[in-house]
């Protein structure tokens, strides 16, 4: 077992435990990241590959039923916008310019009021608030989609600007807070849900563009932290081989030749010969391994 104790040593002793955490990262935390983030992406593309060919069903089936993930469900609504009840989402995009998105609050026909994403109105000259035209008054049918809320930005409060409510995403508790209405969430995430409008609905504008069903790199980016996680230990093993590999091929080098066995007869006198002066001894192995490692190894 002597042949192994050079593992003890602490630079040996530092990095397995370096490999050691590196692999347990690999397969604990790194992999399955990645691979969650492929299966909830793969979840997200299937519904809403499903959604574009279902028909649409009433809001209020969804609001009544115990469905809790509905995200990207087709829906119809009939009631009426609430009036003055505009305010909009500051940092969106259309196409490449800045813009507004506009929500609305809508009262159902049962009473029920939901928020409503009415699309998207580029900024005027680059940044300024854009005039928004009033959400259509009295009974209305809409087609939209449902979405999740964003959440909120902690460090981005509501505020008001050029006459209008303004916040940095569309979420439905903080909508809520800020119209001073009850808002009824639709059964999505934790905090609820909104209604997304369709194209060419009432009081609609230009409507936010689905996400490209990509499932992206992710299930490659976990089956390779798979591959690091088991690479690493793999080449732990493979430095050890070598260096017991090369500590047994320097004893080999460094162990003394045989002695060269005397002819002739025993009992016949030989001439004495002066006795040569001892040669220098060749370095040890421990001392040609110092040489390399700074001192004396185990």
């Amino acid at each position: 077992m002597r042949r192994f104790t050079f593992l003890l040593r602490p630079s040996w002793l530092i990095l397995a435990a370096v490999v050691a955490g590196f692999a347990y990262l690999c397969f604990t935390v790194l992999a399955p990241w990645q691979l969650g983030k492929n299966t909830t992406t793969s979840a997200r593309n299937q519904r809403i590959a499903d959604s574009v060919h279902a028909a649409p069903i009433d809001v209020g089936t969804l609001l009544s039923g115990s469905t809790k993930d509905t995200e990207w469900r087709r829906v119809t609504a009939s009631g009426s916008y609430v009036p003055e009840s505009t305010v909009l989402v500051r940092l969106q995009h259309l196409g490449s310019a800045p813009a507004f998105s506009v929500l609305s609050a809508f009262t159902l026909d049962d009473g029920r009021t939901v928020l409503i994403d009415r699309g998207l109105l580029a900024a005027v000259n680059g940044s300024g608030t854009p005039r928004v035209p009033d959400a259509p008054a009295g009974p209305q049918h809409l087609e939209a989609r449902v979405r999740a809320s964003e959440g909120i930005i902690d460090s981005k409060p509501p505020m008001s600007g050029d006459g209008y409510r303004q916040v940095y995403s569309i979420d439905t508790q903080q909508e809520s807070t800020v119209l001073g209405i009850p808002l009824t969430p639709l059964p999505t995430n934790a905090r609820g849900g909104y209604l997304q409008l369709d194209e060419h609905q009432p009081g609609a504008f230009t409507p936010v563009d689905l996400p490209q069903l990509d499932a992206g790199p992710y299930l490659s980016y976990g089956l390779q932290w798979l591959a690091f996680g088991i690479m690493a230990p793999l080449g732990l093993g493979y430095f050890v081989f070598a260096e017991i590999r090369a500590r047994r091929r320097e004893r080999a080098e460094s162990a003394p030749a045989d002695q060269p066995i005397p002819t002739g007869d025993p009992n016949t006198p030989t001439p004495e010969t002066p006795t040569p002066p001892p040669a220098p001894k060749p370095p040890t192995t421990e001392a040609r391994l110092a040489s390399r490692y700074g001192d004396t190894r185990r």
